[in-house]
């Protein structure tokens, strides 16, 4: 195996690690650095499949950080206490959570099933990514601008109603078709305008993407087929083990930059990236 190739793996894991729950588009990134940095020795349709089931090492991440809130069945005899019957077995908000969840999921997941190799074909490449990385930064300036001093109608998880999720699961659609828009990005830019707080619309973000990738991740492998071989499956757990890790660290800083900060800075940085690509891609073309 070459170590140039691991090395190529580590750097694809640190990037979707940091840039998955950043509001900035890790597949856009990703896309941009496999431009740079392509993968040498692998089979055709790899890396569209590598791209996505590495995120799941990010998912992981979630799942672990976020377990007390997520897990919806009550197994210790503590969490049991004062409840009998096979439903004392259930935390009736976390399942109510997770049903919400799942009514998010069902825009993208629908057309992503029926359209997914049409949009990887259309939009899929730097140009695209330059432009929506570029609209979404000033969509986010200008949500952020007009969100100050403004009341909010959603202060936790449990005040989300099932309207609220499936309007946020629309937004994620924007993200599912168009790459570079950020799917975190999306549900934010979403969750804020109808009038969810800052840190409930990154929270319901977070788990939102524990259904929609694995999902994405499931479909990616079908297609791509079990085949793999010795150099793609390393490489494959490569990125995936340091996305993870990753990923522990930047869950962490952005649930504690929220609390002080808006999203503001991820919008600029978004405008600005996405003018290098154009210029970037321009001069090569």
């Amino acid at each position: 195996m070459s170590m140039l190739e691991v090395i190529k793996a580590i750097i694809y894991g640190i990037v979707e690690g940091i840039t998955e729950w950043l509001p900035v588009s890790s597949t856009g990134h990703l896309i941009l650095v496999e431009e740079l940095i392509p993968f040498i020795g692998v089979s055709e349709g790899f890396f569209d499949m590598f791209d996505v089931v590495i995120q799941l090492g990010a998912i992981m991440a979630v799942v672990i950080l976020f377990w007390s809130q997520i897990w919806p069945f009550a197994l210790s005899a503590k969490e049991r206490e004062g409840k009998t019957g096979a439903l004392s077995f259930v935390k009736p908000d976390i399942m109510t959570l997770w049903f919400k969840i799942l009514v998010s999921c069902v825009p993208a997941a629908v057309i992503g099933v029926l359209f997914d190799d049409v949009f990887d074909a259309l939009f899929y490449n730097p140009v695209c990514v330059a432009i929506a990385l570029i609209v979404f930064g000033v969509a986010f300036i200008i949500i952020e601008n007009g969100n100050k001093n403004k009341n909010t109608k959603v202060n936790s998880l449990a005040e989300i109603s099932y309207k609220t999720a499936l309007l946020i699961g629309l937004f994620q659609l924007i993200a599912a078709v168009f790459p570079g828009t950020s799917r975190s990005g999306a549900t934010i830019v979403g969750a804020l305008l109808i009038g969810v707080t800052r840190t409930v619309a990154a929270e319901y973000t977070f788990f939102l993407a524990i259904p929609v990738m694995f999902g994405a991740s499931l479909l990616k492998v079908l297609k791509f087929g079990f085949a793999f071989t010795t150099l793609e499956l390393a490489l494959l757990l490569i990125g995936t083990v340091v996305s993870f890790v990753v990923s522990m660290f930047v869950l962490k800083f952005l649930m504690g930059y929220i609390k002080k900060h808006d999203f503001k800075i991820f919008g600029w940085y978004r405008i600005v990236l996405g003018i290098v690509v154009l210029a970037y891609f321009g001069l090569v073309a």
